[in-house]
């Protein structure tokens, strides 16, 4: 029996945090499933890239990696309220899973409380490897956040001009939504 592991975030963008959650998982199981989370959501200031973009971030980042990719199952998850019911839904939307990786608690405790085995990854310096952060970096033209995520991920947000969008997204008021970068 194929032993999978589930990691649900929400990629704004891909960094390298998120490529070593992946690369660890791929230490312990024979599959990951990438979950990308709040999938409906995009072209706001907490999710400016669309599901579709993320999983070109992803895609691109592990073939540059060089992991390969048959033991790797993407699926998008729509914007669900966070509760207990939300486990139900992942578990509609994704093959079977044994584990779940994750260092939110919330997440950890729902997933617990439903009877999954959950893993905490080691953590990999949260305090830049934060979408939030990489966000704020872009708009205060900061090309660091160029050292923060994979190659093909800084070329594919050139390529849509992601940046650009990410400061539009944080410079208009928009009705309905607020920044937390």
């Amino acid at each position: 029996m194929v032993k999978r592991c589930l990691i649900i975030a929400r990629f704004q963008p891909f960094h390298y945090g998120h490529l070593h959650v992946i690369e660890y998982c791929l230490g312990l199981y024979d599959e990951v499933i990438v979950v990308v989370g709040m999938a409906s959501q995009s072209h706001t200031p907490e999710n400016p890239f669309t599901a579709g973009e993320r999983l070109e971030m992803i895609r691109r980042s592990l073939k540059w990696r060089g992991i390969d990719l048959s033991r790797i199952i993407t699926v998008t998850l729509p914007t669900l309220e966070v509760s207990r019911t939300s486990v139900h839904y992942v578990k509609l939307y994704s093959p079977s899973f044994n584990a779940v990786a994750t260092l939110n608690p919330i997440v950890k405790s729902m997933f617990m409380e439903e009877g999954y085995e959950v893993i905490e990854p080691p953590e990999l310096n949260r305090d830049i490897y934060r979408g939030s952060y990489i966000r704020r970096l872009m708009i205060e033209d900061r090309d660091e956040w160029r050292e923060l995520v994979p190659p093909p991920v800084a070329a594919f947000i050139d390529e849509i001009n992601g940046v650009k969008r990410v400061k539009m997204l944080y410079s208009e008021k928009l009705p309905g939504y607020y920044t937390t970068a």
